[in-house]
């Protein structure tokens, strides 16, 4: 992971999230429905309602909102059956992809992403083919413009909180940890008064692919296509993008 940082994929995304806002909270809101209705809509004792509240809540989405979600799913009404579906392929220069999507129509969802990998130069390949190049992370992102700490002091913070690993940009500082530790480490930290930019967990891949000029612009255009689909909730990639390519769009 040394030396790739998330800081600004995760930035650029919160960008193109804010103006579409609604689109955002829309996708929330649907993730909150699943994880209510298969868990129950008590989020103490649903580990996954309670992640799903907390990425909501980073993202900005109203208490009403998240309310909504999962009075509706736990409530007697019928609602639509969302299914959790994951496709994997190749992007432009050989790049590798997982997309995450909640629908109720596969078939119509399998279509819209095959479209997208093959408009943008890319491939759609079979369940497996890259997922083994990406691990399952917690991942929070500090901007330390905001949090104005001495690193070797974080760093101790961190350790004691019990994350795997920190590492430092000119940006942010970027702290790993287990899935299994996520929320327990997250309190750990804003006990001590730290913000997080971002704050969830995430695939992080093992190795990364470097794209420049029209592969990247490509790779660029796949990920807003997919991002912009209502049923796709998660785009995961291994590409490293240059700041020039985003200069050019």
């Amino acid at each position: 992971m040394a030396g790739h940082s998330k800081w600004k994929n995760i930035q650029r995304r919160k960008n193109a999230q804010d103006a579409k806002r609604g689109k955002v909270f829309m996708k929330l809101a649907k993730e909150i429905f699943v994880a209510a209705k298969q868990g129950g809509g008590d989020p103490e004792t649903n580990p996954s309602l309670r992640l799903a509240i907390d990425k909501a809540k980073s993202s900005n989405m109203p208490n009403d909102n998240i309310d909504r979600a999962i009075k509706k799913a736990t409530g007697d009404l019928d609602g639509v059956q969302y299914e959790n579906v994951t496709y994997e392929g190749y992007g432009p220069g050989g790049a590798a992809i997982m997309v995450q999507l909640l629908t109720d129509n596969k078939n119509r969802a399998a279509a819209d992403v095959r479209h997208a990998f093959s408009k943008n130069k890319g491939n759609m390949g079979e369940n497996g083919c890259v997922s083994f190049l990406f691990n399952r992370k917690g991942l929070f992102i500090l901007d330390r413009s905001e949090n104005e700490l001495d690193g070797e002091e974080l760093m101790l913070q961190v350790i004691e909180a019990g994350a795997e690993e920190m590492e430092t940009t000119e940006e942010a500082y970027e702290i790993y940890t287990d899935p299994q530790d996520f929320r327990y480490v997250k309190q750990q930290l804003e006990a001590k008064g730290l913000t997080f930019s971002s704050a969830e967990i995430t695939m992080i891949p093992e190795t990364y692919t470097p794209l420049e000029d029209n592969d990247g612009i490509d790779m660029v255009k796949l990920i807003d296509q997919l991002e912009d689909n209502d049923d796709v909730q998660e785009v995961y990639h291994n590409a490293e993008i240059n700041d020039e390519v985003y200069e050019q769009l």
